[in-house]
């Protein structure tokens, strides 16, 4: 099988990056752009002005689904990322660019109930405690077991790999059919604290306020918006002063759009009691603080999922 536009395709790598365009790319982007993609390695390369380029839109996890729209002859695909929610760009999902050969067609004979990374990173192996096949896959990434656990070790289906791969039993839970509490989603988002922040980036490796957010409700199968203004959109306000932990405060500057987004972590009392855990662009990294007093002023809302 072939990619086609008009079809969906996965993403085959552990994380894909999603691109402004294929011009956007600079020297330092090599190590996101292949078929062996290297995340820590291109993160690690970068100074703290690359990495908050806007060359970067979001990221994509292996086994997400996307929506072809065009191929380019030098290896580039157009695509829309239909588990990203972005409906002030596309009702159908984010849209950007990915080198084609990340991504792989559907394959129709692969299904089942699937499991769900829990471990903030971990390791595709060949079979049960052998050599590593794919490294860097990282919590909420959704794989289709491939028959029972066998001696502590849980076979997969990969996509485009012909034989499963193998992780640690213990790394992965079933798909969840409930909505998570806010104290999970927390829970999963105080993991990544210390992780650098990386416009764009959505994973445990590099990652930005409203990829932080997604991530947390997207390792129990919520698919909260990819952008912090849409994710403003997609919850419930709730009155200021009546926030709880696992709630969202949202700011922006007046008369402009929501720019930031932070995951309430403390009972607030009054201004001086509220406290965030967010991805923070000045200081570059994923930190739980009491909200500074320019964030005080910028604060416009409260929302629950």
């Amino acid at each position: 099988m072939e990619l086609q536009p008009g079809r969906e395709a996965i993403v085959r790598v552990a994380v894909a990056t999603l691109w402004s365009s294929p011009e956007a790319v600079r020297p330092v982007d090599g190590p996101a752009l292949t078929a062996g993609v290297d995340i820590p390695t291109w993160v690690s390369g970068m100074d703290a002005d690359q990495q908050v380029g806007d060359c970067v839109l979001s990221q994509l996890l292996l086994g997400e689904r996307v929506l072809v729209d065009e191929l380019r002859p030098d290896g580039w695909a157009r695509v829309v990322a239909v588990e990203q929610p972005a409906a002030k760009l596309d009702p159908r999902g984010y849209p950007g660019w990915l080198p084609a050969d990340q991504l792989t067609p559907v394959d129709p004979h692969v299904g089942g109930d699937p499991l769900v990374v829990d471990a903030t990173s971990t390791e595709l192996r060949t079979a049960p405690g052998g050599p590593v096949a794919l490294p860097g896959v990282v919590v909420g990434t959704r794989l289709v077991p491939a028959g029972p656990a066998r001696d502590g070790w849980q076979p997969v289906h990969v996509p485009a790999h012909a034989t499963p791969l193998w992780l640690p039993d213990g790394q992965l839970v079933p798909a969840p059919t409930e909505p998570p509490s806010a104290a999970d989603a927390l829970a999963v988002a105080q993991r990544l604290r210390d992780v650098l922040y990386i416009w764009g980036g959505l994973s445990a490796y590099g990652i930005d306020c409203s990829g932080l957010v997604h991530l947390a409700w997207r390792r129990f199968g919520v698919l909260l918006p990819r952008d912090a203004d849409d994710q403003a959109v997609a919850t419930t306000p709730v009155p200021l002063g009546a926030e709880r932990p696992g709630d969202l405060y949202f700011f922006a500057r007046p008369g402009r759009k929501i720019h930031h987004i932070g995951i309430v972590t403390a009972v607030a009392g009054d201004l001086a009691d509220r406290r965030m855990l967010h991805a923070c662009y000045r200081r570059r990294r994923v930190l739980e603080e009491a909200l500074p007093a320019d964030r005080i002023a910028t604060l416009v809302g409260v929302h629950r999922v």
